[in-house]
């Protein structure tokens, strides 16, 4: 697919980038435009990108070969014979070129964006739910893929990058969407993806220690994760995690107004679980003087967290309690967030996504409070990630579960045993956990201890369905691979077990 944007009837660029400065020219007519130099066609504007790997600058010249009637820059370039606008950021002044060209579709659709550490994926589903529950029809985009309306594609970003975005939001305004959704991460709210997309609403689940091998630090990380609050308009509204220290610091920053969430703090919307199993829980959701319990077969305080986001979301819209709880029960199973595979087996087994120390312990006590026996726990880490996470997820594990089995996640082009190594580094006795690499016979060997009562947890990919090895993506999928074992293992008649 061409990378880029298009437009019938061109935008002038003046009136998208005020604060440039122009060489060459005062102003240009745009009608389409990229980020890569390849891909250039005729009549195309170039935006030179200065990314984490390589920069765009170094490929003006061939832009221009390649026909680019214009380049937008973030430093100075020699004379190339077209146009050149020079701007602070090149990332937002592409963001906000899509934008454009596609008609600035978030000004004719409300769009919610849902940025955390924890729980982006799943609050965003339980909002399309909720809404839906409502009569909206609405467009997503995140982890698990895009839906624009009418056609659903995977997802190769978390955010999309700004072309495709402003592709997708266009596509869910002339499908007749009412709201889109969008999960945004740390890196795309860094990396400027959503620049020149009007928020109606902004969702900040929890900051917890992620992606530091890329920010740098977690000030940075917060700070970045804040920057989807400018997005909003006048009349947007924020939520946040009220039990989050870094959700209540943020509140007291925020001019816009905000509904808060909580457990245990005072919040404008909050909950209290009632039941909680292996297989389903209850809690009791409270609104002002409303209170309605909800019934969900999605298990885990995270998940109530995530309910009472999108709680929020629906009510601030006008929904009716009875309507957003509708939309919340709706929502069952999320590919790869505490998925639960059942084949018959005498034993729990469920596959998560949870790769930092602080969602492995969510994902570790939530299965520890459903669980009569013991708690087996297969994971690894990621390769080329941030290494300083590494013995604190062996830490959790080793605390919280029964039997540790470490295996390879996704180790890229780092070598397993040194990222093996480092995980059990974190364990006080080391001797006590089973390293295994191979992924798929770590797997095999933690079902095969699994014994009657017992729960197995395989963390790290989740939904993915693939192994990154080297420069490698290989098919592999936690859950197919569960499930394949045990359809090959099936549990002994009771009879044959006396």
């Amino acid at each position: 697919m061409r990378s880029g944007c298009r437009l019938r009837q061109p935008i002038q660029l003046r009136q998208v980038l005020s604060d440039a400065e122009w060489v060459g020219a005062g102003d240009l007519a745009v009608t389409s435009c990229t980020a890569d130099s390849r891909q250039v066609q005729p009549g195309d504007l170039f935006v030179a990108l200065a990314g984490t790997a390589d920069d765009g600058h170094r490929y003006v010249a061939e832009a221009v070969r390649r026909g680019a009637i214009g380049l937008v820059v973030q430093r100075p370039i020699g004379r190339l014979g077209v146009p050149v606008c020079r701007v602070p950021d090149t990332r937002r002044a592409f963001g906000c070129i899509c934008q454009a060209l596609a008609g600035h579709p978030s000004r004719q659709i409300k769009v919610i964006g849902v940025t955390g550490t924890n729980g982006k994926t799943t609050t965003s589903l339980l909002i399309a739910s909720v809404l839906r529950s409502a009569g909206f029809q609405v467009a997503l985009t995140g982890t698990l893929g895009s839906f624009d309306g009418r056609e659903f594609a995977e997802a190769q970003w978390t955010t999309p990058p700004a072309d495709r975005l402003a592709e997708w939001l266009a596509r869910a305004v002339s499908h007749g969407c009412s709201h889109a959704v969008i999960e945004v991460s740390s890196h795309g709210l860094d990396q400027s993806r959503i620049a020149g997309i009007q928020l109606d609403a902004a969702c900040l689940t929890n900051v917890r220690e992620d992606h530091l091998d890329y920010h740098g630090s977690l000030a940075a990380y917060w700070r970045a994760k804040c920057r989807i609050f400018e997005h909003l308009t006048p009349e947007g509204f924020a939520v946040l995690n009220a039990d989050d220290a870094f959700c209540r610091a943020t509140v007291e920053r925020l001019a816009t107004p905000a509904l808060t969430v909580g457990l245990r703090s005072a919040a404008e919307i909050s909950a209290s679980v009632m039941e909680e199993g292996i297989s389903e829980q209850m809690f009791l959701l409270s609104a002002g003087c409303e209170h309605i319990p909800v019934r969900t077969r999605m298990i885990g305080k995270h998940h109530v967290y995530n309910s009472l986001m999108a709680a929020a979301v629906g009510l601030a819209y006008g929904i009716e309690l009875v309507a957003v709880v509708r939309g919340l029960e709706a929502l069952d199973r999320v590919p790869g967030r505490l998925e639960r595979i059942e084949c018959g087996q005498p034993f729990g087994v469920f596959v998560d996504y949870a790769h930092t120390a602080d969602a492995l312990a969510a994902a570790l006590g939530t299965l520890r409070r459903a669980t009569s026996g013991r708690l087996i726990c297969v994971f690894g880490a990621g390769g080329r990630r941030d290494r300083r996470k590494r013995p604190r997820m062996g830490r959790v594990v080793e605390t919280h579960a029964d039997v540790a089995v470490i295996t390879n996640d996704n180790p890229r082009e780092e070598p397993p045993e040194v990222i093996l190594a480092e995980i059990l580094a974190g364990f006080r006795h080391p001797e006590s956990a089973r390293v295994i690499p191979d992924r798929a016979q770590a797997i095999g060997w933690a079902l095969s201890e699994a014994q009657p009562g017992d729960c197995v947890l395989i963390a790290g990919k989740g939904h993915e369905k693939y192994q990154i090895v080297g420069r490698r993506r290989l098919p592999f999928d936690d859950r197919h691979v569960a499930k394949t074992w045990l359809y090959e293992h099936p549990p002994l008649p009771l009879a044959a077990t006396n």
